[in-house]
């Protein structure tokens, strides 16, 4: 099969395009046919590699992917060829009994370690695909996987939404948009998660004001739903414009996956008792914290890394309401997956860069 992979680590040039063996299908497992896959920064540095990381080689990468079920393992009775499916990557990540994430010792996830959706075929196991919303397209579902159970497992984490095991109860619970009279403030509203935790939070109920970079990005985030909108570039106080927006009370909840460029001053927003909740750090890992201000103001940090079952059928739920709609920034051939990753390593998109076999 025709596959975008790589044999070492490093930069771009690493990147290429050729054939690799077909992937076999376990007892448990489907083959599906990859119809779209989107990119994430995941992509870029698991290509560009980190300390301890080992991956069979060529690795082909690709976390958000979409497609058609091919064929099933021997022993596989609840997917049937033919079926429109998702992908939910986060092999062994699973709620506790308490609906809380328990992070597994040594994660599987799709693109990350194991091979990835950036490919013609991709294998993975039955449990793990969803059906396709039918109400969006094969570029717009690829959109969601990932991005979506992170983004809804951060604001849960903040305090938006409740954490349990009954997952009827808990949609009945979102639907009734719990979040009503939280502020959540989303740094950097051109990302793919962002995008996603700006509409989760307005559709659980939440008044939403957002970051975001130049004019056109500021219209855009406007669109989907945000209360108040601040151009970072043409506002360097950003911050304090951030602050009386929410007339002077600061936030319930910051979302921000940015890190090192505006960890302090993210934090500078938040209102006593506030919660910062972060699921990456694009700018940096290196970030400063101000102990005074979170000992004084009672502030909680709180990682956030991918999410349960739960939460991506919870977000779901959302975008089949069509009350969250994927962003789709552009679509390339998987023949160009080089240029692809390009522009998402200079930042020039908003929503979700997809690639198409």
């Amino acid at each position: 099969m025709k596959a975008a992979f790589f044999e070492e680590h490093g930069d771009l040039s690493k990147l290429q395009v050729g054939d690799v063996p077909d992937p076999t299908v376990g007892a448990h497992d489907v083959r599906v046919q990859v119809k779209a896959c989107a990119l994430n920064h995941l992509d870029l540095f698991v290509r560009e590699g980190w300390p301890g990381l080992k991956l069979k080689m060529p690795h082909i990468g690709g976390t958000d992917l979409v497609g058609v079920v091919e064929s099933i393992g021997s022993d596989v009775t609840q997917v049937a060829v033919g079926d429109e499916v998702l992908v939910n990557p986060g092999i062994n990540f699973a709620a506790g009994p308490d609906g809380e994430q328990v992070i597994p010792t040594e994660p599987s996830i799709v693109g990350e370690n194991r091979a990835g959706g950036l490919a013609e075929w991709c294998v993975v196991p039955a449990t793990h695909v969803l059906p396709k919303p039918a109400n969006v397209s094969w570029a717009e579902a690829a959109c969601l996987p990932l991005t979506l159970q992170t983004a809804f497992q951060m604001l849960r984490r903040g305090g938006l939404a409740q954490t349990g095991t009954d997952l009827e109860h808990l949609l009945r619970h979102d639907r009734a948009q719990p979040a009503q009279g939280k502020r959540v403030l989303v740094i950097g509203g051109g990302g793919g998660v962002s995008v996603m935790a700006i509409q989760l939070a307005k559709a659980l109920g939440a008044w939403v004001c957002a970051t975001t970079g130049g004019p056109d990005k500021v219209a855009k985030v406007t669109a989907l739903g945000a209360d108040h909108v601040i151009d970072y570039r043409a506002d360097e106080a950003w911050w304090k414009s951030a602050f009386f927006a929410s007339d002077k009370h600061g936030y319930d909840v910051v979302i921000d996956s940015v890190g090192a460029a505006t960890w302090a001053l993210s934090l500078r927003c938040l209102k006593a008792g506030g919660r910062l909740v972060t699921c990456g750090a694009t700018t940096g890992p290196i970030g400063e914290t101000h102990i005074q201000l979170v000992f004084w103001k009672q502030l909680q940090i709180i990682g956030s890394t991918m999410g349960t079952p739960e939460d991506l059928q919870r977000a779901l739920a959302f975008v089949e309401a069509g009350a969250v709609k994927p962003i789709v920034d552009s679509v390339w051939p998987l023949d160009e997956a080089r240029e692809a990753q390009e522009r998402m390593e200079k930042g020039e998109m908003f929503g979700k860069i997809v690639v198409k076999p």
